[in-house]
């Protein structure tokens, strides 16, 4: 499993955004506004749901890490956790629509965690990462649930680029907080 990668960190996610937008311009340079409006429309969509892609691979690695870590390798516990808790589970985590709601994640660990979540987030600037990374997560679901093909992203890539930058900090607090190692201590 992946381990925790800070969020200043160049990923995948934005060396695909930067592709994207060398693409675009070189259609744009080449004379064809249609194609490059075409293709952006359909690369924001694929960047959103890249984006929340890859959210999901580091979150549950985060869970099934954790259930390894504190479970001392104990190879039932990881299998039940892995079965049971993290393989098509990650859509059940948050409430997406609740873009200032964390709580339900949280709250899968325990009051300690989910008390000391929600005071972190209160008092740090972690407020908005969360909010777009939820975002993010509800576009998603609205982009998959609602006709890929038919449904108008109204974000652009550059929107949903910032956004992701802004959910890494979110993503990578949720990281550092199944670390048992800073479990109960602030992330």
């Amino acid at each position: 499993m992946d381990k925790k990668m800070p969020s200043t960190e160049e990923t995948v996610i934005d060396s695909l955004y930067e592709e994207q937008k060398k693409l675009i311009a070189f259609l744009q340079q080449q004379g064809q506004p249609s194609y490059s409006q075409s293709v952006e429309a359909f690369l924001s969509k694929a960047l959103l749901l890249s984006c929340a892609s890859y959210f999901e691979s580091r979150i549950t690695n985060a869970i099934f890490d954790y259930a390894k870590n504190v479970s001392n390798s104990d190879e039932a516990l990881i299998s039940l956790v892995r079965i049971k808790a993290i393989d098509r589970q990650y859509h059940s985590y948050f409430n997406w629509s609740e873009r200032t709601n964390t709580t339900k994640f949280f709250s899968m660990f325990g009051s300690t965690i989910k008390d000391s979540a929600k005071k972190e987030l209160k008092e740090s600037d972690l407020s908005d990462a969360a909010a777009a990374f939820l975002e993010l997560g509800d576009l998603r679901n609205l982009l998959v649930h609602e006709n890929f093909a038919a449904y108008l992203l109204e974000k652009t890539s550059e929107e949903i680029y910032k956004l992701y930058r802004q959910a890494l900090r979110f993503v990578g607090y949720i990281e550092g907080k199944l670390n048992p190692t800073t479990v109960g201590e602030s992330s």
